[in-house]
């Protein structure tokens, strides 16, 4: 596993090569996703960070995020193969291929043009106050599983 600094201009570009990669016919290693539902599903944890199109977590279930997830998701161990998802982020319908792939790339460059200081102690909706660092491995490590997962 790479975790690529998404936040310079090299690491940018490398994940964007990567994305650019993908065609509509790649296959995935393992897992049930094809590439266009797989681009769908990595756009979700941007359109967390910068839409309203899903909705907040509880107090409750803030809190249970925390305890069970957070440590997974920004931390530096790779996530298991076909392991489970949160229910917002499973893609069962047929996407568009090429909107799918250019929505993450905008994702990316919009990321990467906000920033270290638009990220650092930014709160996200389920695991709270993260640091610039915690974002990048969320975004970075979430993109490296699944452009493996497809092989690029």
């Amino acid at each position: 596993m790479t975790i690529r600094n998404l936040f310079t201009p090299q690491g940018l570009e490398e994940t964007i090569a990567r994305v650019e990669r993908l065609t509509p016919d790649t296959q995935p290693g393992w897992g049930k996703m094809n590439a266009a539902q797989m681009l769908a599903h990595c756009n979700v944890a941007y359109e967390i960070e910068y839409t309203d199109k899903h909705p907040r977590p509880n107090p409750i279930a803030r809190f249970f995020i925390k305890l069970f997830a957070k440590n997974q998701v920004v931390g530096p161990k790779p996530y298991p193969r076909n392991g489970r998802t949160a229910p917002m982020f499973l893609i069962a319908d047929e996407r568009d291929f090429a909107a799918e792939k250019a929505r993450l790339i905008g994702y990316l460059r919009r990321t990467n043009e906000l920033g270290v200081d638009y990220f650092e102690g930014k709160p996200n909706p389920g695991f709270g106050k993260l640091t610039a660092a915690q974002y990048n491995v969320m975004y970075s490590k979430h993109l490296d599983h699944h452009l493996t997962q497809f092989g690029v």
